[in-house]
């Protein structure tokens, strides 16, 4: 698989990252109580996938139930552009809608019954290993991007 690099942060510019990733996006729409709430939609990828750029000084947590997901967001704006789902404490969940325009070519929605969240986690059969290292070639591709 060819990773690009996305670049991307919350509303006001403090929190800046980066991420390689697809730039087909599978992203899951959960239903679970915070992510109706915050409409979060997002797409998971391995922690050394993803860079922060700036603004850790301006990041928050908040946790809720098992506290296993880290929603994390920025002090000034509000916005949450990336957070540790619970699925894949290992990896990042990254909003794409946060991304600066160029790179994504297209997003492919997965629904995600969140009310369900044991259920659901164990009837997925691809979802835990999103967060997983790339392989070796994707980990070249990254090194020696186009």
């Amino acid at each position: 698989m060819d990773l690009v690099k996305h670049t991307g942060g919350c509303h006001c510019g403090a929190v800046r990252f980066e991420v390689w990733g697809s730039p087909d996006l599978h992203v899951f729409h959960c239903n679970c109580s915070i992510c109706t709430k915050k409409q979060n939609h997002h797409f998971i990828v391995p922690k050394n996938q993803f860079t922060l750029l700036q603004g850790l000084d301006n990041l928050t947590t908040y946790t809720f139930n098992t506290h296993a997901a880290k929603h994390t967001f920025c002090k000034t704006c509000g916005v949450q552009s990336f957070y540790t789902p619970r699925s894949n404490p290992d990896g990042y969940g990254v909003a794409p809608h946060c991304l600066d325009p160029g790179t994504v070519c297209s997003v492919t929605v997965e629904k995600f019954c969140g009310e369900k969240w044991e259920e659901s986690m164990q009837a997925h059969k691809s979802i835990r290993d999103m967060s997983k290292p790339a392989s070796d070639t994707a980990e070249r591709n990254k090194a020696t991007p186009p």
